[in-house]
C-alpha cells in the first residue's frame, strides 16, 4: 500500500517531464549533425561543435593504435590539419570541419585509441571547437547527403 501511494504521488506526475527531456535530446542530436568530404563528424550544441571521425573512416583505417588530437586553445580555420590517426593499416590527418578555437579534447584517447574503433561517432570524439563562423556549417552536409557520398564512390 505504502509502494502505491509513493509511485502514484510521487514518481507518476515527475514521469512526463522525464519523457520530454529525452525526446528533446534524440530530436535535437539529430537535427545537429554534420559531415564534411572528408569522413569528419560535427556535432553542434550552443555554438560549441564536437567533432571526430565518422564510421565510414574508422572501418577504413582499421585498428587504431594513436592518436593526435590539437592542444586546448589553438585557433583553427576550417580544413586546417589539427592532428592525427595511425592505425596498423595507415595515418590519415584529421581536419577541422569548422572554424574556431579549440576548448576541450578527449584525453581518453591518449590511452584508449581504440574508442575510435568501438565508438566513433559517440565516445571516440576527438575534441571541441567554438565555432567562430557558424556559416560554414551550411558547406556540411546532412546524414542523408553523407550516406549517398559514401556509396557513391569506392575510393574516397
Amino acid at each position: 500500500m505504502a509502494l502505491r501511494l509513493l509511485s502514484t504521488r510521487i514518481a507518476r506526475p515527475y514521469m512526463p517531464v522525464v519523457r520530454k527531456s529525452a525526446t528533446w535530446a534524440v530530436y535535437r542530436g539529430y537535427a545537429t549533425k554534420k559531415y564534411t568530404l572528408d569522413h569528419e563528424w560535427i556535432s553542434i550544441d550552443n555554438g560549441v561543435g564536437t567533432f571526430g571521425i565518422t564510421d565510414y573512416a574508422q572501418k577504413s583505417l582499421g585498428d587504431v593504435v594513436f592518436v593526435e588530437t590539437p592542444a586546448v586553445g589553438d585557433v583553427v580555420a576550417k580544413q586546417d590539419s589539427v592532428g592525427a590517426i595511425e592505425s596498423v593499416k595507415a595515418a590519415s590527418e584529421i581536419f577541422s570541419p569548422v572554424s574556431g578555437e579549440v576548448v576541450a579534447v578527449n584525453e581518453q584517447l591518449g590511452d584508449e585509441p581504440s574508442l575510435i574503433n568501438e565508438s566513433p561517432e559517440g565516445e571516440g570524439w576527438l575534441a571541441q571547437i567554438k565555432i567562430s563562423d557558424e556559416s560554414e556549417l551550411a558547406d556540411l552536409m546532412d546524414e542523408k547527403a553523407y550516406e549517398a557520398h559514401c556509396s557513391s564512390a569506392e575510393d574516397h
